[in-house]
């Protein structure tokens, strides 16, 4: 099994407030940086993206890729690589703990990616750590000045 990388970051909202930011995929582009373009193929009942068409600019890495979303109650979900121009694999997920009674969450994003030209392990997880660590960052940004934050 592959390694994968994780880090964790404490928003000022409630959980719930922090899943309705990382459901709205539309809106990726806004806020992510590196997603240039958010589709959602398949949703649920529910309306909860099942696959999700991405294209992404993160400078050396240009990719088009589908995700499949497996949402584990109101405070996890996680994804796996569907189809990609460049990854073998993007597995990841984010886990939502409530802190302050509510009042602010803590997010943890756990990734691994493994891409089809050859990489070394150490520079595959110096990537994944900046990605993670931009889209927390992006993320608190987000949902931080949202109205009514």
């Amino acid at each position: 099994m592959a390694e994968h990388t994780s880090s964790s970051i404490t928003i000022e909202a409630a959980p719930a407030d922090v899943m309705g930011v990382i459901a709205d995929f539309a809106r990726y582009p806004e806020w992510t940086g590196e997603v240039k373009e958010a589709e959602v193929l398949v949703a649920d009942a529910e309306g909860r993206a099942e696959q999700v068409r991405l294209v992404l600019d993160a400078g050396a890495i240009k990719d088009d890729h589908t995700l499949a979303y497996t949402w584990k109650g109101p405070d996890e979900v996680s994804w796996t690589l569907v189809k990609s121009q460049m990854l073998r694999a993007l597995d990841g997920s984010y886990f939502l703990a409530p802190v302050d009674g509510g009042t602010r969450t803590e997010v943890t994003y756990r990734l691994t990616v493994d891409v089809k030209i050859p990489m070394l392990g150490m520079i595959k997880r110096k990537a994944e750590k900046v990605i993670i660590d931009r889209a927390l960052a992006g993320l608190k940004k987000r949902v931080e000045s949202a109205p009514g934050a």
